[in-house]
Formats: structure tokens, sequence, C-alpha cells
């Protein structure tokens, strides 16, 4: 194939299929019939010689060299619709979909206010909330499986910062607001009336809220560095079922302070002040550089700034 005898809106019917992951949401998107929609893919099938998309019982599913291909081509839409109309863009009538991934207390959060603007400024704009089940979202970014990542990623965070990214180099963040973990209960938990001290901390059986399932936590690390150790009983991936365990047993947990009332039960659980340090908890977001300039992307950034900025400077619940 030569690309000077490629078509090039085939790649812009070629991002909406990647993005809806299904043929019919991707004709609505572009306002095209099925068919033409079908048709299209058919032509860049041809033309690049890869299936790029199977269908399957839930849609389509990409090829290896779909998977490559889509983030060039997502970047280079972009960098075209930025230098095409820069001025042009009206967040009122834009149409797109966001995809987002954060812990179920983080959007439980942020997601009503966020949905509120939309409703109010962007009601063209869908946004579509994807499972979070790591600490290093990166490849997710970089697959361009989502567009905007929000939660906690020190280790990630870290090697931005440094300039080092383990090869992953594409990738933007920006600090929304920093907490700090405390050690919570329910209320009439036999710790729940007298000083928490390390011996009855280490005593006690513990949950561990694990977005990733691993089974060792930041609060493991800073025991093992006093020589000492927890026996975690139970493992979630969740705050609010953490929030339920905990109101209706004797384990107890380490969860940021703002996060309690996104657990749904915070009225039958009490906190107190962890017995050795840990350093406070950063809330970041991330995104590709490929939606830099994107002016719905950079709008949709710009809301979770302001919706957040400030709003735990004091660790308020």
């Amino acid at each position: 194939m030569s690309f000077l005898n490629l078509d090039l809106n085939l790649l812009r019917i070629f991002d909406a299929i990647m993005t809806e992951q299904n043929l019919t949401r991707a004709a609505g998107r572009l306002a095209m019939t099925q068919p033409a929609v079908s048709n299209a893919l058919k032509r860049l099938r041809d033309a690049l010689g890869d299936e790029l998309l199977i269908r399957t019982a839930f849609g389509v599913k990409p090829t290896s060299r779909a998977e490559i291909l889509w983030p060039a081509v997502r970047r280079a839409l972009s960098d075209l619709e930025a230098a095409v109309a820069p001025e042009t863009f009206d967040v009122s009538t834009a149409q797109a979909t966001l995809r987002l991934a954060m812990a179920d207390a983080t959007a439980a959060l942020w997601m009503p206010a966020l949905i509120r603007a939309i409703e109010s400024d962007a009601p063209g704009l869908n946004a579509r909330m994807v499972p979070l089940t790591t600490r290093d979202p990166r490849p997710m970014l970089m697959r361009a499986d989502v567009d905007l990542v929000v939660g906690i990623f020190p280790g990630v965070v870290a090697q931005l910062a440094a300039g080092s990214s383990g090869g992953v180099t594409q990738i933007r963040h920006k600090r929304l607001y920093s907490g700090h973990y405390v050690c919570v209960m329910r209320q009439d938990h036999p710790l729940a009336q007298q000083e928490l001290t390390l011996d009855a901390y280490c005593a006690a059986r513990h949950l561990l809220v694990s977005i990733s399932g691993r089974a060792h936590g930041l609060v493991d690390e800073a025991l093992s560095k006093l020589g000492r150790e927890r026996r975690i009983l139970l493992t979630v991936n969740q705050f609010f079922s953490a929030g339920r365990v905990v109101a209706n047993s004797d384990l107890i947990t380490v969860i940021p302070k703002h996060l309690i009332a996104s657990t749904g039960m915070k009225d039958a659980m009490v906190y107190k002040e962890l017995p050795f340090s840990m350093e406070d908890v950063d809330i970041d977001m991330l995104w590709h550089e490929r939606d830099m300039r994107n002016p719905l992307h950079k709008w949709v950034r710009g809301q979770l700034l302001t919706l957040t900025g400030g709003a735990f400077a004091k660790d308020k619940i």
C-alpha cells in the first residue's frame, strides 16, 4: 500500500470504531449509516492487509496491528484538529465519549460533580468508567484503553517527575490533591475507646484495600521498616466493600481520611491516627500527550482541577 493512495478519512472512521468498540455506536458518532462504516472498515482492511477489528458477541475486538496503529492515528487526528480549527471549539456543542479510570471511592467523590458540569456545559459529552485494577496505568493510556486516569500512583509519578518512565515517555500528570492515612474501625470495636498503640495495631486482624489485588501494601512496607508485621485476613479491591466489612466485623483497615465518607458507612465507623508514620497520599491524574491539546480533554482536566483544588487542604470529612 502507498500512503499517497490512502483515503485519510478512513483513519477518522477507524478512530471512532476503536473508541466505541462497536460499529453501530461508531456510526452514530460519525453521523453515518452502519453499512457505510462497515464498507469504510473493509476498505481500510484491504489497504493495510489486516483484519484490524474482529467481531465478537459484545462488539469488535482490535487486532495487535490495530492496537499499535490507533495511538498514532489518534495523536495525528488530534494535532490536525488543533491546527485546522484552534479557535472554533465550543464545549456546549462538542460530541465525544471520554473514558475515565479511577477507584470506586474516587469516582464516588468526584463523578457526581463532574456529571453536573457535563450536563450543564457539555451535554454532548459521554463519560464511560473503566475499571482501575493497577497502580501503573501507563500501559492503559499508551494503548488508548482510557483517556484519563485518576488515582494513587506514587511509583509512576516519582518516575515521571524524575524523567524516567521505564520506556513509557509520553505520559503527563497533574497533582489534584493530597490527604493522609488513618486507621478505621467500627464504632464499638474493642480498640475504639482506647489508645491505638503499635502493639495493639499489629495484634488486630486487618482488611487491605488493594486495587491490584496484591496482598501487600504501603502499610506493610512502613511496618517492615519497624521490624513489625500484621495479619491481613481479607483483601478487597473496593473501598465500598471495605466499609461494609469493617463496619460489621472486628477487622480494621487503613484508608485515606477523605475517603471515609465514600464507603457509605461513615456513621458506623470511627477513625484513629496511625501509631507509626506514613507519608501523605497524593491523588494525581494521568493522560497521554496525544490529548494535551485536545480541547475537550483539556476542558475535562480543567473541571477536575477546579472541583478538587484545595478541597482537602485540611483533610476535612
